[in-house]
This record gives structure tokens, sequence and C-alpha cells, in this order.
């Protein structure tokens, strides 16, 4: 049997410093616009899971991702883990976009719901975050992740703890 040739992935960054030095004074929607427009550093889940925040409006975030080879489960299809961690940011930064200077969140919960495999042909794919109830302590949104052929492949739920972050905490 004849050994074949081992992949690697580099996944680069940039330091996130300089955008966690601002985030106490900007609030939620700003910061995201702040990082869409390259004037902050994006997160560096961001280049591990190949996605990119494509847009953001009060209530509503919008991921683009395109998982490849390194995202796959043994079967060769994208792992339901990857699903749930650009539905979760999307739940995030949905979230996020509420929420006014010197606020953060973390998810507290999160319910996937797998509607399809996701093949290596389904990408790219968008994972589109809305906010059900805002909140002061506790706010809730809504997932769907769908495919390049338009089809929904997951969805989500979750609930995510507002606390105050920063020099304003």
């Amino acid at each position: 049997m004849t050994a074949e040739p081992q992949r690697e992935k580099t996944v680069i960054w940039q330091d996130t410093k300089p955008a966690l030095a601002k985030l106490p004074a900007l609030a939620g929607i700003d910061y995201l616009r702040a990082m869409m427009a390259g004037e902050l550093p994006g997160p560096p889940i961001a280049s591990l899971m190949q996605m990119e925040l494509t847009e953001v409006e009060e209530g509503s975030a919008t991921f683009v991702c395109t998982p490849d080879e390194s995202h796959f489960n043994p079967i060769g299809t994208v792992h339901g883990g990857y699903a749930c961690t650009v539905l979760d940011s999307a739940l995030g930064c949905a979230v996020q976009t509420t929420l006014p200077a010197g606020t953060g969140y973390t998810s507290i919960e999160i319910k996937i719901n797998y509607l399809r495999p996701i093949m290596p042909s389904s990408a790219p794919l968008r994972a589109i975050g809305t906010v059900t109830k805002p909140g002061n302590r506790v706010a809730f949104a809504d997932g769907v992740l769908i495919d390049a052929a338009g089809k929904t492949v997951a969805t989500a739920t979750g609930s995510l703890l507002v606390f105050p972050i920063g020099a304003q905490a």
C-alpha cells in the first residue's frame, strides 16, 4: 500500500488585542461593522472555520463559510460540530448587534437540528442568526444554515448570557 501524501493546513489570524481594547467603548453593531470593514481584526475562530461575517443589521448577523476536507468526519461529510460552531457564531453576533457599549455575551445553551448532510459540494454555506428576544440578562436567537443550492441543512436556537465587560464593567 502506497502512503498518501500528508495534508496540512495553516491558519493565519491577526492579534485580537487591538479589537478587544476597543470593545468596551463600541456598541455591538458598531464593533461588528468595524470588523467587516477591516478596521478591527476579526476573531481567530473565523480563520479556523473559514467563515466571514458578511452582513449585520440590528438583530441579525450573516456569515458565509466554506468548509473543506479538514472539517470532514470519518464518512467524508462535514462534521456536525462545524455547523454548530458556525451557527453559534451567527446567533452570538446577532445578539451582539443589539448590545450597547460595555456589554458582552456568551452562549448558555444551543440546540441544533441537522436536516441534511453537509457534503463537500454544499459550500459555500450561509449562516444567518436572528434575535428573537433581546435582553439585559439573557437574549434568545434562532439560526439557519443554508447550502449553495438554497437548502436548509441545519437550524439552531440558543440562549445567551448578557454581561458587562471592560472599562464599563
